[in-house]
């Protein structure tokens, strides 16, 4: 049994499995879930799991080499832009929320949270350790 970090044996198990330029998505629960993508349904109530709970868990086992946010997320929450730029340091591309979904389309998972802010979702592009 795991004492520390992430819980969640689906979780793990995914980004443990995860290759080099692996895309995971971490989502409002409004973002729609395209058809054949795997979903982690985290859930439970309007705000409950968080978007930024889950987010810093996730940086904190995946090696993350960039990210993606819509353009939408920079425009109506710029807070939560700087949130995410503190939590994942890294380089990332700033894109229509519309090109974001058909990006989102390639993800390896989709990890929905209980977010209910608009446009809180990224998408996180796996690295190396070297």
């Amino acid at each position: 049994m795991k004492k520390a970090g992430l819980l969640h044996s689906e979780l793990s198990k995914i980004i443990a499995a995860m290759g080099h330029g692996d895309m995971l998505v971490i989502a409002d629960n409004g973002l729609p879930i395209p058809s054949g993508v795997h979903l982690v349904d985290l859930a439970l109530r309007p705000g409950t799991v968080s978007f930024e709970d889950v987010l810093k868990t996730v940086a904190e086992e995946l090696v993350i080499e960039s990210y993606v946010v819509a353009t939408e997320l920079q425009e109506t929450n710029p807070t939560l832009l700087n949130r995410v730029q503190q939590i994942v340091d890294k380089p990332y591309e700033i894109v229509e929320h519309t090109n974001f979904k058909k990006i989102s389309e390639r993800a390896v998972t989709i990890i929905r949270t209980g977010e209910w802010t608009p446009y809180a979702n990224v998408i996180l592009v796996a690295g190396v350790p070297f």
